[in-house]
């Protein structure tokens, strides 16, 4: 990313979020035996990924636009967020499938809240613990 006035920043959301990222993963990283979820949420779908960052590898993925998920009828007023809680399932049980228990959450520069919360609490009820 190239060096823009800090001003600039402060106008782009998206830049906002990318340095809020950044500075969390300063702080935090995956290994094979706690790999790190990593969301990401874009305006329609949700993705979550098991990242061993020390061998640079993605151990699992899931997405709002897997077919278990978008065959899924959701209920209540928050389609999307029942969608995330959804697919924070399923990517628990395909960590499950994997051999992994455990993982450091990196909510990638989001808000803990909406549908990053719902993602969230639905791996933790597939099983996942962090």
């Amino acid at each position: 990313m190239k060096k823009l006035k800090y001003s600039r920043i402060r106008k782009s959301r998206r830049l906002q979020r990318e340095r809020r990222h950044r500075r969390v993963r300063n702080k935090i990283t995956g290994t094979a035996e706690r790999p790190r979820l990593a969301i990401f949420r874009s305006l329609r779908n949700m993705e979550g990924q098991l990242v061993d960052d020390v061998a640079g590898v993605t151990l699992a993925g899931v997405s709002t636009l897997a077919p278990q998920i978008r065959e899924m009828e959701p209920e209540g007023d928050h389609p999307q967020a029942a969608r995330a809680h959804a697919a924070g399932k399923l990517l628990a049980e395909r960590a499950r499938e994997a051999g992994i228990e455990t993982v450091v959450f990196d909510r990638g520069g989001y808000k803990y809240h909406g549908r990053v919360k719902a993602f969230a609490e639905g791996a933790r009820e597939g099983g996942l613990r962090f």
